[in-house]
């Protein structure tokens, strides 16, 4: 072949290439429709389509169905355990949310603060302090399950939201609903589970000289069969400052926690750690508020030094009469 000729194919090659490059670009875009988002999770490119109504709109809710969390719609609120942690730190829960991205269900950042040990018992390292918040999980039992409910998970918090107890607990009854879809508990989990009688020991005991904080406390303390001194309970649920939320009604834990703290909780299948914890947080966030009611009905705090003063005092003006 001679030199022109090579030279006169090799330029009609480049041409067929030149031409070719475009559409092979091209193919290979619409085949990759995978396309990542800005919070890591992969999702389906959607065909444009024209429309005279102007530009679509992004729709969470369809985002959500595709299973797409779309997070720069709106940012992620805070954990019950980082909006604690967040609190004692002087920083807003919020601002520490947007700056790891930490999503409503997620609480990544209890490395900060909070060491969860499920199942662990009696805390080996947490002090409980003066005041201790409880959060239970029932399972159904009997022939109407829906009715019918046995404890099956106590957990408790102190103040700074430290887990101090957590422990599954076995039913006396047979469990007809594991009600795992809220509960979290599976029959796997309380094959580890304490005795009735154990956990309910154990709880009696950190009861001794605490306040108790939390949501709708008489259920939880009638699932364990204790009771306690009513001028030591501050209940959530009754605070009159939260039941405005609900229009005077008993306001939900979720709610409170939405509205009062912007904090995210029972997203799924339900944390009684976590429960313990924002309950903790709607306490201290109206501790004063809280104080002024029970002084309201109980009266002033007692006082056993002065008490035993004005007594002996009293004691000897009948001496000297």
């Amino acid at each position: 072949m001679e030199l022109k000729d090579l030279s006169s194919n090799w330029k009609k090659l480049q041409a067929t290439l030149e031409n070719e490059k475009p559409q092979s670009l091209k193919r290979k875009a619409s085949e990759d429709v995978l396309q990542p988002q800005k919070n890591g999770v992969k999702r389906i490119k959607a065909p444009v389509k024209s429309s005279t109504k102007g530009p679509r709109k992004l729709d969470n809710a369809q985002d959500k169905r595709m299973g797409v969390v779309a997070s720069y719609l709106k940012p992620a609120a805070p954990s019950a355990s980082l909006a604690l942690w967040a609190e004692d730190n002087d920083i807003p829960a919020k601002d520490l949310a947007a700056a790891y991205r930490t999503s409503s269900s997620n609480s990544s950042l209890q490395i900060f603060k909070h060491d969860d040990k499920i199942n662990e018992g009696l805390s080996s390292v947490a002090d409980a302090g003066k005041y201790i918040s409880i959060d239970c999980e029932m399972v159904g039992v009997g022939p109407t399950p829906d009715n019918e409910s046995a404890l099956a998970r106590v957990s408790i918090v102190n103040y700074h939201g430290d887990q101090i107890y957590d422990s599954f607990v076995q039913p006396k009854e047979a469990i007809t609903d594991y009600r795992t879809f809220v509960s979290g508990i599976t029959p796997k989990l309380l094959q580890k589970a304490r005795t009735f009688e154990t956990v309910q020991a154990d709880v009696a005991a950190l009861l001794q000289g605490k306040i108790l904080i939390g949501h709708s406390v008489k259920n939880d303390l009638e699932a364990l069969l204790l009771g306690h001194p009513k001028r030591d309970i501050r209940d959530t649920s009754r605070h009159p400052a939260y039941r405005q939320v609900a229009g005077g009604k008993t306001p939900g834990l979720k709610r409170l926690a939405k509205q009062i703290l912007e904090v995210d909780i029972q997203g799924g299948e339900h944390s009684s750690i976590e429960d313990a914890r924002a309950t903790m947080l709607l306490f201290r966030r109206e501790k004063v508020g809280f104080e002024r009611e029970h002084q309201k009905r109980w009266g002033a705090p007692r006082n056993t030094e002065t008490n035993g003063a004005e007594k002996g005092r009293a004691k000897g003006k009948k001496k000297k009469k």
